[in-house]
């Protein structure tokens, strides 16, 4: 029997471009310039989704690490973690005014959503792509990665997240660091998802299925979920076919899985767009037959899209567990 799963919201920087009226892409902090510039549009943003039905939301911080904060930002150690709160308290007030519109709407039940402090790789610090890639892996070691990611994840956790979003993940060898790193915040969970370069390999070449259980099984107390993100949804069903091809209980793995709008890199490396308006096919129900228990959109996918994905996840939900 299908299992319900939790809504993640979709891709942040496609919706907010619609409240600044502009692309950024070139931007070396993308989204994140937004928490000093328009604080305003992000809090939007995140009103967006969660009034569309998701269920959790990310911080708008996928490409806001310390030191670039510092210095394309200009500022100092101490302000570049004050924003960080600062994106972590931006989602929170959605979350409350949210909660208050059901409230006023008359609506019944609910949970209140929860706020996934997001984590982008160290490739995507770097405005070079190389989170599609995987290829900074090799200049970087274990211990190397994980003084990076660390001074984020405190300052998210530290600001009160709920879970933490380590995401878009292309290197095996980053996916055990932040496992490993993950055992120094004991009372945090996260999920993990991972960028693939087809739908069999992470954006490396490592088996993603291999990757993926590895860190699960390392750390079940802790990883709430793996999983893809950012990748076409045609590649969906087979990255995540045979992970639960056990039935036994003790066995199961959920899954995370929050596509893009089916845009990838070609052989050589080349960014291959689609339009915003290209019709998106998510087989909902097939996915959570795999085991998916989390599920959103990343880039190119708007508030309107996660409306849609609401209304296919409600066909296993009981009546009183909608919003």
């Amino acid at each position: 029997m299908t299992q319900c799963a939790k809504v993640l919201d979709g891709g942040f920087s496609s919706q907010l471009s619609r409240h600044v009226g502009a692309k950024f892409d070139d931007d070396p902090l993308w989204t994140a310039r937004f928490l000093q510039t328009n604080p305003s549009a992000v809090y939007n943003t995140h009103l967006d989704y969660l009034r569309a039905g998701a269920e959790i939301i990310e911080t708008n911080t996928y490409q806001a690490s310390v030191p670039g904060l510092m210095k394309y930002l200009n500022i100092s150690m101490d302000e570049s973690l004050a924003l960080l709160a600062k994106a972590v308290e931006l989602a929170k007030q959605a979350v409350v005014t949210y909660m208050k519109e059901n409230t006023t709407n008359d609506k019944q039940g609910g949970e209140k959503p929860l706020v996934a402090g997001s984590c982008g790789p160290y490739g995507a610090c770097l405005h070079d792509k190389s989170e599609y890639t995987g290829a900074y892996g090799k200049s970087m070691s274990r211990q190397e990665l994980m003084d990076w990611h660390r001074p984020r994840i405190q300052a998210l956790l530290d600001a009160g997240v709920d879970l933490l979003a380590l995401e878009t993940i292309p290197y095996a060898e980053e996916a055990d660091a932040l496992v490993e790193l993950l055992r120094e915040f004991p009372r945090a969970r996260a999920w993990l998802s991972f960028s693939c370069r087809d739908d069999r390999h992470i954006a490396d070449g490592s088996d993603f299925r291999e990757v993926a259980v590895r860190c699960y099984r390392a750390l079940p107390e802790q990883v709430v979920a793996v999983g893809v993100n950012c990748v076409p949804p045609n590649y969906v069903k087979t990255l995540l076919q045979g992970i639960n091809k056990e039935e036994r209980s003790q066995d199961f793995i959920p899954l995370i899985v929050y596509p893009n709008r089916g845009g990838c890199y070609s052989e050589t490396d080349e960014w291959i767009p689609v339009p915003d308006d290209q019709r998106i096919n998510l087989p909902v129900l097939d996915w959570l037959d795999l085991g998916v228990r989390y599920i959103g959109g990343c880039c190119k996918v708007f508030a309107e899209d996660i409306g849609a994905i609401r209304s296919l996840v409600n066909r296993c939900h009981p009546a009183e567990q909608r919003h």
